[in-house]
């Protein structure tokens, strides 16, 4: 990604994330789902401002924020805007494309479609942990490159946000139009 990829409002860079290439050692996924999160709303962490937890989050632009969710699953996320506004993505689902057999011992033997289907699935399956907090996404163990050919002019769908109890009615959350790999379906908007 250009340097200034991620110096751009949480909203843009969210929505130009999809179709854009994950890496993390041998393993590889297209990204179909992302949900923006910004200082400015609640059930962004850095909502209750700067502490050793959300520090990264208020970093440059650029950087992987991870964080465990639940005390269970290690989520994956991209820095956005200038240095002092905590706003990041939140990584939800890949297209897994690369070292698929890796990412089903790490998961288990599950279906293609299931394998990266949710931000915790992701990052299990590519072996990313807390310990890539604070990397470089273009240069760093994670890394985040632009779209491959085959996506360079995928469709975005937009819906609310999934699995929060604070700010629900933003519409923050963007997919791959009609992708299969989704962590849930978008919901038709009446």
């Amino acid at each position: 990604m250009k340097p200034g990829f991620y110096d751009r409002p949480v909203l843009e860079v969210a929505r130009d994330l999809i179709g854009c290439l994950v890496q993390h050692e041998a393993c590889a996924g297209v990204i179909v789902e992302a949900e923006a999160y910004h200082d400015s709303e609640p059930a962004c962490h850095a909502f209750a401002g700067l502490t050793p937890r959300t520090a990264t989050l208020f970093g440059p632009p650029g950087l992987a924020y991870v964080y465990r969710s639940y005390g269970v699953h290690a989520l994956l996320n991209a820095v956005t805007e200038p240095v002092g506004v905590g706003a990041a993505v939140l990584i939800r689902a890949l297209e897994p494309l690369e070292g698929i057999e890796l990412m089903r011992e790490r998961r288990g033997l599950e279906p293609l479609r299931s394998l990266c289907s949710g931000p915790g699935k992701l990052t299990q399956a590519l072996g990313i942990g807390l310990r890539h907090n604070g990397v470089d996404l273009e240069h760093g163990a994670v890394t985040i490159a632009g779209r491959p050919p085959a996506w360079r002019d995928v469709q975005v769908s937009v819906d609310t946000r999934i699995g929060i109890t604070k700010a629900v009615e933003l519409p923050w959350r963007f997919c791959a139009s009609g992708s299969r790999y989704l962590s849930r379906p978008v919901r038709a908007r009446v």
